[in-house]
């Protein structure tokens, strides 16, 4: 009887553990909610522009997020400034050449083909290359092996035949 009313005990402070955790969870913000931004646009033309280019560069402060996904304040100014210049009539090769002086490289997803982004861009293809020049020389040298030991001398052909059993 006093094993089972232990029992009882534990399992209702399990219960109630449980049931504060799961409040706790509830009550925390969900990361799945995302950044809104009312900016008045006069044409859809240049609410398409904004969204395009706020997908297109890179949050500096949250290192993989664009601007258009990111939460942070640093991400919320740039989309300022961006509405700023799309309601001014700059192109978007101009807001994004004004933002690439301004952080570097960094901001864009897609780093431009420069001498220094030259191995950003190839550098996946150059180890693919490399890999494959070493798997196709252990393969060799493992084929060549392999056909070494497949042939028997003189006296590795009588020994075989004596342990076999073949008296011819």
């Amino acid at each position: 009887m006093a094993s089972s009313l232990i029992s009882s005990k534990s399992k209702i402070r399990l219960l109630a553990v449980s049931l504060l955790f799961a409040l706790c969870a509830l009550s925390l913000p969900s990361s799945s909610y995302s950044q809104v931004d009312t900016f008045e646009f006069d044409t859809d033309e240049q609410q398409q522009r904004f969204r395009s280019l706020s997908d297109e560069l890179r949050c500096p402060m949250c290192q993989n997020s664009s601007l258009s996904g990111s939460t942070g304040g640093v991400a919320e100014d740039l989309r300022r400034e961006i509405h700023r210049m799309i309601m001014e009539g700059m192109s978007d090769a101009e807001i994004t050449q004004f933002m690439f002086e301004r952080y570097g490289d960094f901001i864009l997803f897609r780093p431009r083909l420069t001498a220094g982004t030259i191995l950003l861009w190839f550098g996946p293809l150059l180890f693919l290359l490399i890999g494959a020049v070493v798997a196709f020389g252990i393969w060799r040298r493992a084929r060549k092996i392999s056909d070494d030991d497949a042939e028997l001398d003189k006296s590795q052909q009588e020994r075989l035949q004596k342990l076999l059993g073949d008296k011819s």
